[in-house]
C-alpha cells in the first residue's frame, strides 16, 4: 500500500528511528538485523550481516562486507534493506565518507527517508513511467544534500566531510540505479560482466570524464592534476560545501595559505556548484541469465578490474554458495592486492543459479593457454624477422 504525505513520513521516521534504536539496545556486535512491518519498498535494516539475507524478492540473498584499508579512518559504510514482498524492491547503498564520517552519518538514515518519500513509498518503482521515477530519485538526492549543507553549516561538525552514495532498487524483473560518485555497480550475466555505472571523476578521456571536466569549467572551476581546484578527485558527492555553498570563503582560504594569489582568484567567476550530488539514474532489465549484482567502493575497483572481479566471486559460489562468504573473500582480496582505501561491497545473489552444479571453467584455462602460446609464437616470430633484417 502507498502512504503519501505527512502519514508517509511519519511512517518512514518511525520505523527507521525505531530499527536503529532497537538494534543497539539489543546488540553490542558489528552485524545487525532487525526485522520491522513490511511495505512495497523495504521492511528491515542490514549492516554487516554476518551470513546470507534471503530477500522477499525472487529470494535474492544478500552478502555485505566493509574493510579499513590504509586509511587512518574508517569513513565507509553500507546499507541493505531486503523487501519482504515478492513483487516490491529492496534496496542497497554504498557510502565512501572523504574529511569524516559526519556526511555518511548523515546519508545513511536520510537518504533512504527521502527516496522512499519521493517514490511514494515504491509505488513509483512498480510502475513503467521511468522519467516519473528518474525525477523523484533527482529530486531525493537533491533534497537530502540540500539538507546535509545545512546540518553541517549549523552543527560546525567536519564542515569539509563528503560522501559518494551509489544506490540500488532491486526487485524481480529489473533494477534502478542512482548513482553518485566513484563507486560502481557490475553485473554478472552467466560470467559476462556488465558495468552499469561510470565514476564522477574530473580526468581521463572517457566520455562520462569529459562531460565532468565540462561542467566544472563552464560553473567556473578548474582542474589540477585530476583534481577539482587541486583539492577533491570525485566531482559528483553529498557535502563539500566549499564546492557549493562555500566556494568564496574557499578562495579566500586559499590565498590565505598561499595556494593562490588575490589577483589569481579576482579573475574567478562562479556559475554553479563544482561538486554536485545529481544522480545517474539507469534502469536495467534483469534477463533470464542475470546471476548477480555486484556494488563496491572505488577501493576495490581502482585494484581489481570489473571482470576479475566477477569472476572471483563466481569461483567462490561455485565452492560454497555463501554470498556473504564471497563478499568478504572479495573484500579480503582487495586488501591483498594492496589496496590504500577501504573497501566497501554487496552482493546480490538473485537466486537464478545453482552455483555448485555449474562446471569447472576448464575452457577458459584452454583458451589462456592458446594465448600464452600466440604471444610465445609472435614473440619468436618478431625476434627472427628482426635477425634476418639485420643481416
Amino acid at each position: 500500500m502507498a502512504l503519501s504525505g505527512p502519514q508517509l513520513q511519519r511512517f518512514i521516521t518511525n520505523r527507521i528511528d525505531s530499527n536503529y534504536n532497537h538494534s543497539h539496545r539489543t546488540t553490542n556486535k558489528k552485524t545487525v538485523v532487525v526485522k520491522g512491518r513490511g511495505s512495497r519498498c523495504c521492511s528491515a535494516i542490514a549492516i554487516d550481516a554476518p551470513s546470507s539475507i534471503s530477500s522477499g524478492v525472487a529470494g535474492i540473498r544478500w552478502g555485505s562486507t566493509k574493510l579499513q584499508g590504509a586509511r587512518e579512518e574508517m569513513e565507509d559504510d553500507v546499507v541493505i534493506v531486503p523487501s519482504d514482498d515478492p513483487g516490491g524492491f529492496s534496496y542497497a547503498a554504498v557510502f565512501d565518507g572523504h574529511a569524516g564520517f559526519s556526511s555518511v552519518k548523515f546519508l545513511r538514515e536520510e537518504l533512504y527517508k527521502e527516496c522512499v518519500m519521493a517514490l511514494q513509498g515504491g509505488a513509483l518503482l512498480s510502475g513503467k513511467d521511468f522519467n516519473s521515477i528518474k525525477k523523484a530519485l533527482q529530486e531525493a538526492f537533491e533534497k537530502t544534500d540540500a539538507k546535509l549543507l545545512n546540518w553541517l553549516d549549523e552543527s560546525g561538525e567536519e564542515i569539509e566531510s563528503g560522501s559518494t552514495a551509489t544506490v540500488m532498487f532491486t526487485g524481480n524483473e529489473r533494477i534502478f540505479i542512482a548513482h553518485v560518485g566513484d563507486s560502481c555497480v557490475v553485473l554478472s550475466h552467466s560470467g559476462k560482466t556488465e558495468a552499469l555505472t561510470n565514476p564522477h571523476r574530473p580526468y581521463g578521456s572517457n566520455r562520462a570524464s569529459l562531460q565532468e571536466i565540462r561542467r566544472i569549467s563552464k560553473a567556473g572551476g578548474w582542474i589540477v592534476n585530476g583534481r577539482i581546484c587541486g583539492d577533491i578527485s570525485v566531482s559528483r558527492a553529498f557535502g563539500d560545501m566549499r564546492f557549493k555553498t562555500k566556494k568564496n570563503e574557499m578562495l579566500e582560504k586559499g590565498v590565505k595559505e598561499g595556494r593562490w594569489s588575490q589577483k589569481f582568484i579576482s579573475r574567478i567567476q562562479f556559475s554553479g556548484d563544482l561538486v554536485t550530488a545529481t544522480p545517474d539514474i539507469f534502469q536495467i532489465p534483469l534477463g533470464p541469465d542475470a546471476e548477480f549484482i555486484l556494488l563496491a567502493s572505488d577501493g576495490l575497483w581502482d585494484y581489481m578490474n570489473s571482470s576479475d572481479a566477477v569472476n572471483f566471486v563466481r569461483n567462490q559460489l561455485r565452492q560454497h554458495g555463501d554470498v556473504q562468504l564471497a563478499c568478504e573473500a572479495l573484500g579480503r582480496a582487495a586488501l591483498d592486492r594492496r589496496s590504500q582505501d577501504n573497501v566497501s561491497i554487496v552482493i546480490a545473489d538473485l537466486g537464478r543459479t545453482d552455483w555448485q552444479s555449474l562446471p569447472l571453467q576448464q575452457a577458459n584455462f584452454v583458451y589462456e593457454l592458446g594465448q600464452a602460446f600466440a604471444t610465445v609464437g609472435i614473440v619468436s616470430l618478431g625476434i627472427w624477422m628482426s635477425s634476418m633484417l639485420s643481416l
